[in-house]
């Protein structure tokens, strides 16, 4: 064992010396950090933090840095609310990260716990108490410093105002609806600039490098808390690490207030690359995302000549982190991997160059997530003598990549990964119109809106040569219409003979949905306040999918229900844009 370690020793010094993409000549002097943001605990990829943990070994004066949403994404985040996530990145030796959106998502506990759990710092300098509409204590400190190779290093850690609505604004509130934390935004950014530009000038007086670590991303639909517009509004900063819009950005250069030159990157999502900064002696920085090709070249395909021919595994290299990981992943995927269906069809989301499309128009995943809201309520009598009429999904709700073949509980999961419960309300027609107005706001503007209406029961048109006129508070929760509606053409199902009739804005409806949309402002749903509720918190919704999959009929005989109905990724003209 003895011998293995130090081969072990010796082979991380040689190749941090023998591959020249990925270190700096300078010995003592050079620090690199290596970044990820917006995991979205995808840890069953090539690159993964067993496979990030190897690399930082091979390197001398090496920090690891997160810069948000790593606890949600897929069941390996959801079935223990980011614990193992957590125990994952502690394995690895992150040093320091900042709080994502989806960081709140298992509610303010949930957050607190991550917190708790992690044996790496967590920073925000925007992220504060609140009492009365009175700002506060910082929760966290806004600011990390690290001092290696010579140099000091300053994180400054910024988090997204869009987390009120993009998580949900109730876990920010007391049960009176009071809201008892905030997060520094404001209606033109004014608010989100200052406090970091005062995070800027303290850990300047102790750094001699400053670096954004900042989940605000750099999608037009985030303005004006896009990291881009932060830089811009602000002086001081030498880099930012960002995250929150899954863009790849391996060096993007922006100027700041004072028309100094910021280093700006993101590593995009999921995993698939992994961020590298490398910090020269003279303040130089430069930036490149590592493909896992890149890091398994750097790890093994220029191992030193002769020095080491066996196999360099996961478990030899980083047992704790390896041992974690594997294990599970074989937990979740035994629990949730039965087969409960199959589909012919392929349910999707994306186009080919990555675009959600189930965010801006419908798509077949979208119809299937909303139908299946309208069965639970509908065919299975769950409640009686209240109809169901219609069926709302947010397309952010919807995570899946495509999906053909079996169908398991684990499929489910992946698909609704946030635990949102099912819900049903009474509300008036011009409720469900404000709602599909609300999430209409960007389609033709190349924006994705995660609140973007899948519907289940209804059809509706967006005239997108109308402008949208929504209006929202400074936490973009839903204020108001002030012009002319974009949605028309408003058409329920009538039950009694089974035609579309024409949406009355005075009649009263039954409408499910999940608690996020209905009950908790999620995505600033708040249209929906004083709604009659008829039955909350029903079934979680990776099983409100798995009891559609099984109502579908055996056609093939394998013992198995298969899906059928969803074969045109658009979906089945639900949602008409003009």
């Amino acid at each position: 064992m003895k011998k293995l370690l130090s081969l072990l020793m010796v082979l991380a010094m040689v190749l941090s010396l023998a591959v020249p993409a990925f270190a700096d000549e300078a010995e003592g002097e050079t620090v690199t950090v290596l970044y990820t943001n917006d995991v979205h605990t995808y840890i069953d990829k090539d690159l993964n933090y067993t496979v990030a943990a190897q690399y930082r070994d091979t390197l001398d004066n090496v920090l690891l840095v997160d810069a948000g949403d790593h606890i949600q994404g897929t069941a390996y985040g959801s079935m223990d609310k980011g614990r193992t996530i957590i125990d994952l990145m502690n394995a690895a030796g992150y040093d320091v990260a900042t709080l994502g959106n989806h960081e709140f998502d298992y509610g303010m506990e949930g957050c607190m716990n991550a917190i708790e759990w992690a044996e790496f710092p967590y920073i925000s300098c925007n992220f504060y108490e609140e009492a009365d509409g009175v700002k506060g204590d910082n929760v966290l400190d806004a600011y990390k410093v690290f001092e290696l190779g010579g140099q000091k290093i300053a994180f400054i850690g910024v988090t997204t105002p869009e987390s009120f609505t993009k998580s949900t604004p109730s876990y920010f509130q007391d049960e009176d609806g009071n809201y008892i934390y905030g997060i520094a935004g404001g209606e033109d950014g004014t608010d989100l600039y200052e406090t970091v530009q005062e995070a800027i000038d303290e850990a300047s007086a102790e750094a001699d490098v400053i670096i954004g670590l900042g989940h605000l991303g750099v999608d037009p639909a985030s303005r004006p808390w896009t990291s881009e517009e932060v830089i811009a509004n602000t002086t001081g900063f030498d880099a930012f690490i960002d995250g929150h819009s899954h863009t790849e950005l391996p060096m993007q250069e922006v100027e700041d207030a004072e028309g100094n030159i910021v280093i700006l990157t993101q590593t995009g999502s999921y995993f698939n690359n992994l961020g590298q900064m490398t910090i020269a002696p003279d303040g130089t920085i430069t930036t490149e995302l590592l493909t896992p090709a890149d890091v398994k070249a750097a790890l093994y395909d220029n191992m030193v000549a002769g020095l080491y021919s066996g196999e360099l595994t996961a478990a030899a290299l980083e047992p704790s982190v390896e041992k974690i990981q594997s294990g599970w992943i074989d937990s979740v995927n035994e629990e949730l991997g039965q087969v409960i269906g199959t589909t012919e069809d392929v349910l999707d989301n994306y186009t080919e160059d990555g675009t959600r499309l189930v965010r801006s128009q419908e798509t077949n995943s979208g119809d299937f997530a909303a139908d299946a809201l309208y069965y639970l309520f509908d065919q299975t009598s769950i409640v009686d003598g209240y109809p169901v009429d219609m069926a709302i999904m947010n397309g952010g709700g919807i995570r899946n990549e495509a999906i053909t073949g079996d169908i398991s509980y684990l499929t489910c999961k992946n698909m609704h990964t946030f635990g949102n419960v099912a819900c049903f309300i009474q509300v008036t027609g011009q409720q469900i119109l404000d709602a599909l107005e609300f999430g209409a706001r960007g389609v033709g503007t190349g924006e994705e809106i995660g609140g973007f209406l899948h519907v289940s029961g209804a059809k509706y048109t967006i005239d997108t040569s109308i402008e949208s006129s929504v209006t929202m508070d400074d936490k973009g929760v839903f204020t108001g219409v002030e012009g002319e509606y974009r949605v028309k053409d408003v058409q329920i199902l009538d039950h009694a003979t089974g035609e579309y009739v024409d949406l009355d804005p005075e009649a009263t409806y039954n409408l499910a949905g999940y608690n996020y949309t209905l009950r908790d402002l999620g995505d600033g749903f708040s249209m929906f306040d004083g709604a009659t509720n008829i039955l909350d918190y029903v079934m979680e919704d990776y099983m409100v999918l798995a009891n559609y999959v099984q109502s579908f009929e055996d056609t093939d005989g394998d013992g198995l229900p298969n899906v059928t109905g969803y074969e045109n990724l658009e979906g089945e003209g639900r949602i008409t844009i003009e």
